[in-house]
Order: C-alpha cells, then sequence, then structure tokens
C-alpha cells in the first residue's frame, strides 16, 4: 500500500479543552484508559506466518500499548496478513482493531466496510470497548455511518478519523485526531499567519465530540521525501524537534479516554516507533530510514504511558530505570544537496499537492540542536558534547528534557552524580556536512544511554529500493561498523 496522500484542514482554536468524563465499562483491559498504536499492514506483504508478528506485538505489551490500530487498504494480501496479525496478537495476550484508510478505501463503501469490520468482529484478539467493535479509521468523513452498522451485523464502537465541521460527529461513538503535529491548518507546517498547534486540535474535536471518548495522538517526528522515483512523490516536514516529549506532558494534562501513538511502523513518514528490523517491505523509505533507529521514544514513552493510564498528572514516580534518550537529524539543515537530491530529479506527480522540490516544505521550523530527556530517579548532572560544545545541565529526579546547538562531528552524553560517573555513552551516528547517500534527510537519530547491545538495522526486504532514484553513492547498514559493538555497548563515559 502507498504512503497517505491526502490533506485535510482542522478547526483552529486557541485553548485546551477539558475532557468530560462519563461512566463507562471497557472490555478486554482492566483500565480505563486505553493507549493504541496505528500500524501499517500495508508494508508487511513479506510476512509469512503469525510469529512474524510476535516481536512486534511483545515490544508493543511489555510498553504498555493495548491495541495495534491495523490500516488497511485495499491490497490483495489484506486478508492473509490480517489473519496473521489477529492470531498472533491472540497469542501475545494483545488487541488489534481494524482502522481503514480512506486513501484507498471509498466513502461511497460503507457495505464493504461493514463487512469487513464483520469478517474479524468475533475473533479473540478483537478489541472491544463498552461490549463493542472497536474501528477506526484514517480519514473517511462522508462514511454511510447508517449502512457500515448495517453491514457489520454487530454493534461498533466507531471512533473515525473524522474531521471537525465535515465530518458526522453525531454518528460516531469517538474520533480519532491524526493532526499530532503543529501544522498551517492544511496538511504543510504551521507560518507565522496560520499556526495551529496540536492542543488546538484538541480543544476543537473536544468541542465537536461535546463529550464523546476523544482518541488523542502522540507522536514523535513527521518527515517525508519522495521524489519521482515514485508515483507518490511528497516531500515536507512538520516542526517536531522535542514534540514527542511534550506531547506526552500534554496528554498527561489532558487525561483523554484514549491515545493513539502515531506510528509503530510507518517509515515513509519518519514517525515509527517500532524497530527497523521489523519485517516490511521497501516502499523507498529506506534512503532516510536505514541507519536511523528510534527505539530511543519506545522506551522513553513506558513511564508516560504508565503514568497516562494512572490519572496522574506527573510521570517521576513511574521511572523505574534510569536513562538518557537524545535525538538530532544528521546534517544540519542548511547543508546544499540540490546537485544530488533525488526531489530534483525528473517530473514527479504533484497531484496531491505535497510536493517540494529540494528541501522539504517546512525545513526552517526545525531546529539545528541535540535535544535530550533525562529520566531519574534522583537529580544528577546531565552532560552532552556536540561536536566541539559541550553543555551541562542540572536534571531533577523525574522527567527533563534539554537541548544543545548542534555540532559536526561526535555526539556524547554522560550521566554524573556526586562527582560520580554513572553512565555515559558516544552516539554511533555522528553529524556531518555532507548529504549522506545524497539526499536531504531531515529524519532524526534517536539513542539511548546505556546503549542497547544490539544494533537495529533494516532487512533486506526492507532496503529493496534504496538506490531507486539516487545519484550518490549510499553504504549500506553503515551504523556501528567502524568498531566491533561489544566494544560500543559500554564504551568510556564522557570525562
Amino acid at each position: 500500500m502507498l504512503p497517505k496522500i491526502l490533506s485535510f484542514a482542522i478547526l483552529a482554536s486557541s485553548a485546551l479543552a477539558s475532557v468530560i468524563r462519563m461512566p463507562r465499562s471497557v472490555s478486554n483491559s482492566t483500565s480505563d484508559k486505553l493507549v493504541f498504536c496505528h500500524f501499517m499492514i500495508g508494508i508487511t506483504s513479506n510476512r509469512n506466518s503469525a510469529t512474524d508478528y510476535d516481536d512486534d506485538m511483545k515490544r508493543a505489551k511489555a510498553l504498555g500499548i493495548d491495541a495495534f490500530a491495523l490500516n488497511i487498504g485495499v491490497d490483495s494480501y489484506t486478508d492473509a496478513q490480517l489473519k496473521l496479525a489477529y492470531e498472533s496478537a491472540a497469542h501475545n495476550d494483545m488487541k488489534v482493531f481494524l482502522s481503514f484508510d480512506f486513501n484507498w478505501y471509498h466513502t461511497g463503501e460503507a457495505g464493504a466496510v461493514g463487512s469487513k469490520i464483520k469478517q474479524y468482529a468475533d475473533l479473540p484478539a478483537q478489541l472491544k470497548v463498552d461490549g463493542k467493535v472497536f474501528v477506526s479509521s484514517f480519514a473517511g468523513d462522508g462514511l454511510d455511518l447508517a449502512a457500515m452498522r448495517s453491514a457489520a451485523g454487530t454493534d461498533v464502537f466507531f471512533a473515525p478519523n473524522f474531521h471537525p465541521g465535515q465530518g458526522d460527529f453525531k454518528g460516531i461513538d469517538g474520533a480519532l485526531n491524526w493532526m499530532a503535529w503543529g501544522n498551517n491548518g492544511d496538511n504543510k507546517a504551521p507560518t507565522s499567519s496560520h499556526n495551529v498547534t496540536v492542543a488546538d486540535g484538541d480543544k476543537a474535536y473536544n468541542d465537536a465530540l461535546g463529550g464523546k471518548p476523544y482518541v488523542a495522538p502522540a507522536s514523535g517526528w513527521f518527515f517525508t521525501h519522495f521524489g519521482s522515483e515514485v508515483p507518490y512523490s511528497k516531500n515536507w516536514v512538520f516542526p517536531s524537534d522535542l514534540l514527542w516529549y511534550d506531547r506526552w506532558q500534554q496528554i498527561l494534562g489532558l487525561a483523554p479516554r484514549f491515545v493513539e501513538i502515531i506510528t509503530w511502523n510507518d517509515y515513509g513518514e519518519s514517525h515509527y516507533i517500532g524497530p527497523l528490523s521489523s519485517p516490511h517491505t521497501d516502499d523507498g523509505a529506506s534512503k532516510w530510514v536505514m541507519d536511523m533507529p528510534h527505539s530511543g521514544w519506545l522506551e522513553m514513552s513506558k513511564p508516560f504511558i504508565a503514568a497516562y493510564k494512572a490519572g496522574d498528572k506527573s510521570v517521576d514516580k513511574y521511572i523505574k530505570e534510569e536513562k538518557l534518550v537524545y535525538w538530532y537529524r544528521p546534517t544540519p539543515k542548511d547543508i546544499n544537496c540540490n546537485s544530488t537530491d533525488t526531489t530534483m530529479q525528473g517530473s514527479p506527480n504533484n497531484g496531491s499537492g505535497n510536493f517540494f522540490r529540494g528541501r522539504p516544505n517546512g525545513w526552517e521550523s526545525m531546529q539545528d540542536a541535540i535535544f535530550v530527556v533525562a529520566l531519574l530517579t534522583s537529580s544528577g548532572t546531565v552532560e552532552v558534547t556536540s561536536g566541539n560544545n559541550t553543555q551541562k545541565f542540572e536534571a531533577k529526579a523525574g522527567a527533563s528534557a534539554f537541548s544543545v546547538p548542534m555540532g559536526l562531528g561526535q555526539q556524547k552524553f554522560a550521566l554524573t552524580r556526586d562527582g560520580k560517573n554513572i553512565m555515559g555513552d558516544t552516539s554511533l551516528k555522528e553529524i556531518v556536512n555532507t548529504c549522506i547517500c545524497g539526499i536531504y534527510n531531515f529524519n532524526p537519530y534517536v539513542g539511548i544511554v546505556p546503549a542497547e547491545k544490539d544494533i537495529d538495522q533494516l532487512q533486506p526486504a526492507g532496503l529493496a529500493m534504496l538506490t531507486q532514484g539516487l545519484t550518490a553513492p549510499c553504504p549500506t547498514n553503515t551504523l556501528g561498523a567502524a568498531k566491533p559493538r561489544a566494544t560500543l555497548s559500554r564504551r568510556s563515559l564522557i570525562r
């Protein structure tokens, strides 16, 4: 299935709404609050058994995720992969549900949508909320809800990605807000005159829902960079920077009934938290995803998810293991890659209006900085070295966020306490002023201290389109190649 290309305006507003809580019961969960994670079935056609989904299910469950929202289109392999995903979820005590992608479904296909719901409604892994089969969507405003429910033949808890002012909010049970990033109200980066914050979106949805459950989005990033080498050309970035940290703090304050992480494995839009090694095919995103793991974001969210489910406004007491999570882009934003970048080649299809040549639309909104989140059980000193620039921060017990101006070269991170080295690491990814693989890459590298034992890498199927459209050399899976990982996992502390 090809990446999403639709754009939708959302209503802007200026303040965060309060969520009205209603008495309710939730099936298949011991908590009133549930966390979902969007999962793209469209890039998993190479999975051959239910066990190919087991690692994803186990990782998600350990994180505190209750269910995967299985994004589906009309690909020939969709049912085969759904069968495997539902089977794996049942084996791993996870839940899943269908999320219809209306890039591929049409709003006139209410009968087909209902029939698909009916097909999976009674499987053991199907998420049910308030005794109803839970179903969601990407887009879908205008769907005939009565016809969909009739074809489903069962009670459906429908929480689609309808849009305030467009969709029928009276006929749905809840709604998902997809816009987890600040924007201009028309699916591009915000401008000085058009700035819709994520909190503005929260308010617009809660106002439209009138007390019905809200599925609040949480995402760490958005960058996509498809050129003429594919028919779904698009090239833009939303301001992200410390978004992953800031959004979880907002979620704790907002306390919605549901949260949906966007996403587990949408590599093409750079907002994945799942492993690079998770089996998938390549839609061309490998050019900016190779050597760019995001598993540090997965680890960072664990105490925030626990705090959210407990209804706590602070994450502090849910931090059980001390970690430093850091992320940054691999090059400064003003580097010039026009002579080799894929978006400068050919005659791309811009029917969506989402394609731009050269640097991604919105590139100016990004900071040239290193972002660090400290998860500590007691206070300490965080030291960050970016190139020749070293800064120290006094971090309190709990969660704290810091940023340091980007410097070329090695990136080092350390924690000291009472004059003693507690932990430290040198990132496997240096910041360079050359165009990696010849392209503009605004995807972040996400690392963690203590370092993970294994290096997360794309597998052969996930690299299949790496060289398509490239005009510069692109060495494959080079992360950590300079040294054996055994020496990298316990590197010298930074002192």
